[in-house]
């Protein structure tokens, strides 16, 4: 099968997560989600997506006979059947969900449907459609991860100097784990290679650290927590989902967040995931543009790429920064922070571009890599979309 993952409506509905990547770039658990299904089809999948995300990832090198899948589904066994079954001109629907479509043609995506014969899909599937959703099934996902890279706990590795309580850890041979206390009581805890676990930090699974990525010196890292690669993460920290090449590295709290790439909380950031009277959190919603209720009594901060917030940076409930947006001062900032705002309580200034080109370069030269021309591409098309929003 020559597998596509495409973008469909769940991308705006996903902002700003999706502003710098492809639905099915999004990291759930351990892996994203077009990896999920590279690791449960046994082969690449392509991907296209948005228009000025299209040079940096559009990577679809078939003219035709391709089974196009929505970017934001989980693979499952039921669903794969399902899609390896589509004849062309095949469409796979849940009531009025597009699931997957087969063409051997080349195709402007769903730009018409009525030429595809309707087959229902009769089994259960999930997919991500908002942000939250990301750190909903993160601990789901840690597991299920386990699995398709069809790991095998290794307790045995770790050293004296740490405390294990149960015995579902999944170590990489080169991390370097001591002194540090494991509680896989609540699920499995997963150290990727190259990754660091520094001494005092207690861990309770589900959790995953990705390669390369290290958890600081007595850090409190609580369950359904997903920390990706290249990331240097301290504090408090529950129920979170860092997609990677981000640095928590102090005290502070963040609960029940996502934090995009290239993003940095300066010490002492904290975040507030409960309402004082436990009501349910509004957040911004890009698509309606307004404030939306996610129904949820817990949600913290939804933070694009390469946003930052200073020293003692306090952020409410249900906050929503989009990229390269820079926050510090005394007291509370909107809970709406657009793309490429730089300020606090104060007030806030437009970032302008070229010196937002100059602060990526230093931060990803840090990791040994630059940003690219693609890379200001896709700044520019966010620098203009929430131009609006910035007044």
């Amino acid at each position: 099968m020559n597998i596509v993952l495409y973008d469909n409506s769940a991308w705006k509905q996903l902002l700003p997560i999706t502003f710098t990547r492809p639905v099915s770039g999004i990291r759930v658990g351990i892996l994203t989600l077009r990896e999920k299904w590279e690791a449960e089809l046994k082969q690449k999948v392509a991907c296209v997506t948005q228009p000025h995300l299209s040079k940096k990832f559009n990577d679809v090198s078939t003219s035709g006979n391709c089974i196009y899948v929505a970017g934001n589904l989980f693979p499952n066994d039921a669903l794969i059947e399902a899609i390896s079954k589509l004849a062309p001109n095949e469409m796979l629907l849940k009531d009025t969900d597009v699931l997957a479509y087969h063409s051997d043609k080349k195709l402007d995506l769903l730009a018409s449907t009525s030429m595809f014969k309707k087959v229902e899909f009769r089994s259960t599937y999930q997919s991500i459609k908002r942000p939250w959703d990301i750190f909903l099934f993160n601990g789901r996902e840690i597991e299920a991860d386990i699995i398709r890279l069809e790991l095998e706990p290794n307790p045995s590795i770790l050293d004296h100097t740490n405390t294990l309580i149960g015995n579902r850890v999944f170590v990489a041979e080169n991390a370097r784990v001591q002194g540090a206390i494991l509680n896989t009581s609540g699920g499995s805890i997963y150290i990727g290679p190259e990754a660091e676990v520094m001494e005092g930090s207690v861990i309770r699974g589900p959790f995953a650290l990705g390669e390369h990525s290290s958890i600081k010196m007595s850090s409190k890292m609580y369950g359904d927590t997903s920390i990706g690669p290249h990331c240097k993460v301290g504090g408090e920290v529950s129920n979170v989902v860092f997609q990677g090449y981000a640095n928590k590295g102090h005290d502070g709290f963040l609960g029940n967040s996502v934090i995009g790439e290239w993003c940095n909380l300066g010490a002492d950031t904290n975040s507030s995931n409960l309402k004082n009277n436990y009501g349910k959190i509004q957040v911004w919603d890009y698509e309606t543009e307004a404030m939306s209720n996610t129904g949820q009594q817990f949600c913290g901060l939804i933070m694009g790429d390469h946003s930052k917030t200073g020293i003692n940076t306090m952020l409410n409930t249900g906050t929503v920064t989009g990229v390269c947006a820079n926050i510090f001062d005394a007291g509370f900032p909107p809970k709406f922070i657009p793309s490429f705002s730089w300020g606090g309580t104060s007030g806030f200034e437009t970032f302008r571009l070229d010196k937002a080109f100059e602060v990526a370069q230093r931060m990803m030269e840090r990791r040994g890599l630059n940003i690219s021309e693609e890379d200001k591409e896709i700044f520019k098309f966010c620098f203009n979309h929430d131009a609006k929003y910035r007044g």
